[in-house]
């Protein structure tokens, strides 16, 4: 059965997400993406113009996963708003007790790229922070929060936070912390409508 471009162009990202993330962008060669997919360095190049072009892509492909994930996080945790904003965070925190976890792929890809502000990847990431504080703001305005934009914020100011504590001392419950002052803020919020 003759495989399509679109599939094996995603067998590629596949491949090279579980590489990136696992290993990190820099140390990850094209060789390796391409062994991994089981295609060759010249299929590989057919789909993808350079690595570049490569880690944009992989990142570009989270994007809406990982708010998927954090939205279904949100509606099955119970309580009111501040629980279900802490259920973001006690979740994250469960994710990260695994043996495989390495934190947050776009903020490890801008550590990786920080001498290079302007790679599309790095572009990539803003936009996907961008939408997760969106999403945060969007659901703040629905309860009438004082100042939503802010607060969601200062939200993904605590995710991000967490997810650097975590990364650095391998306690997940840094990010158990990150959650318990995301709900008071959002629980102080509350309050002032």
């Amino acid at each position: 059965m003759v495989k399509s471009a679109s599939d094996t162009r995603e067998r590629i990202v596949t491949a090279a997400a579980k590489l990136f993330y696992s290993e990190g962008i820099r140390a990850v060669s094209v060789d390796a993406v391409a062994e991994k997919a089981d295609v060759t360095k010249r299929t590989l190049y057919y789909h993808f113009d350079s690595k570049d072009d490569l880690i944009t892509a992989y990142l570009e492909t989270r994007d809406q996963p990982n708010l998927a994930v954090y939205r279904r996080w949100f509606a099955e945790t119970d309580g009111d708003l501040a629980a279900k904003v802490k259920g973001i965070f006690d979740n994250l925190a469960r994710s990260a007790r695994h043996p495989k976890w390495k934190g947050c792929g776009y903020l490890r890809t801008s550590a990786e790229l920080a001498n290079m502000p302007g790679h599309p990847a790095i572009k990539v990431g803003a936009a996907h922070k961008k939408n997760v504080e969106q999403w945060l703001a969007a659901l703040f305005e629905e309860q009438h929060l004082v100042e939503a934009p802010k607060l969601a914020r200062q939200v993904v100011l605590l995710l991000d936070g967490s997810f650097a504590a975590v990364l650095l001392h391998r306690d997940p419950t840094y990010m158990e912390t990150a959650g318990e002052a995301a709900a008071a803020l959002v629980a102080a919020a509350g309050k002032g409508k």
